[in-house]
């Protein structure tokens, strides 16, 4: 149950935007698994159930981590945007308060709609939703590539860097010093291009296994610019799956090739290899970020694992001209041995 003093300035913000009658009340459960965000389950008295997010200034992470909470309005307008070029690609935001960083989405039962995480964590990996979270991405960026209206909506990079290249690429590099030049080039690259809409943390916590395919969430970090990191975020999440569930290592890999030949089928905007080329080594640099950045992945604790990541994400940055598809001989050489 969430505190007493927290869950009376909710329950009134939901009587604020007219979700609650005056005078109802709702019961508040924290909802687990972020850093960025005070997330609740309410229940109201007249049965239902709903979603509410607040953004918090400073995340949850060992290092002093902070970000303007302000982007909570950036990742409603990616929700409605997703919606429109397909209702289940998002859940339906129902209600905003911006000036409490507030808003509230429909609840998606979990019976229906698992974490894909949970599901990989729980031996179901299925390589086919990897593949449909690979088409529905390509979906997303291709709808968004070249839109100067959508580019002016989502000038949000300030955003994408305070969440994401400061914490994950430039810290990593203070951590590195010999690869500093090399992390600091990868993030300047990501700084001078506006390609398509990113979501920004495609990550399989941020994914709902649903009935008709995957449903995104979490989009607050969202920005105009390139969608090759995007494609290399959750590549990362599947090459550290891999160490991670080691029993069901290879079905973890086949998904990662799933989403990957799946993304470039769907790739319209640009040549596929050349976003491969700029994909690969964000994706080595961003496992090395998840050992030694300021969001090391929680789940990867053995010191040998954390060792042979750092080591496998150091040599990948050193090969010239990486691609997808040498980066996946690589680690499938070293990884899955």
């Amino acid at each position: 149950m969430a505190d007493s003093l927290e869950a009376a300035g909710l329950v009134e913000a939901l009587r604020a935007c007219g979700l609650l009658k005056p005078g109802e009340g709702a019961r508040l459960t924290p909802l687990t698994g972020g850093v960025s965000s005070d997330v609740f389950r309410a229940e109201t008295q007249d049965g239902r159930t709903l979603v509410v997010k607040r953004s918090i200034p400073q995340l949850r992470v060992k290092a002093e981590w902070l970000a303007p909470v302000e982007r909570m309005a950036s990742e409603v307008r990616w929700l409605k945007l997703a919606r429109s070029i397909d209702p289940r690609l998002a859940p339906e935001v129902l209600a905003v308060l911006p000036e409490a960083h507030v808003f509230v989405m429909a609840f998606l039962d979990p019976a229906s709609h698992p974490v894909w995480k949970d599901e990989m964590a729980a031996g179901r990996v299925d390589p086919a939703f990897a593949a449909a979270v690979g088409r529905d991405l390509a979906r997303i960026h291709a709808a968004t590539a070249g839109r100067a209206d959508i580019a002016a909506d989502f000038d949000t990079y300030a955003f994408f860097f305070a969440l994401r290249v400061s914490p994950f690429l430039l810290f990593t590099a203070e951590r590195h010093p010999d690869l500093a030049v090399r992390l600091q080039g990868l993030a300047d690259d990501l700084g001078r291009r506006r390609i398509a809409l990113m979501h920004g943390d495609v990550s399989p916590k941020n994914i709902l296994v649903g009935p008709e395919g995957p449903v995104f969430l979490d989009a607050e970090t969202t920005a105009y610019g390139d969608p090759a990191f995007d494609l290399a975020f959750c590549l990362t999440h599947l090459l550290l799956k891999t160490v991670w569930l080691r029993p069901d290592r290879e079905a973890v890999m086949a998904s990662f090739d799933a989403l990957r030949g799946a993304y470039a089928a769907g790739l319209s905007w640009e040549p596929p290899a050349a976003l491969s080329g700029r994909a690969a080594p964000l994706v080595a640099a961003l496992l090395l970020a998840r050992v030694d950045g300021k969001s090391p992945a929680p789940y990867i604790t053995d010191p040998a694992d954390k060792d042979f990541i750092r080591r496998s994400a150091r040599a990948l940055l050193a090969v010239p001209d990486l691609d997808l598809d040498g980066l996946a001989a690589r680690w499938r050489r070293d990884a899955l041995a």
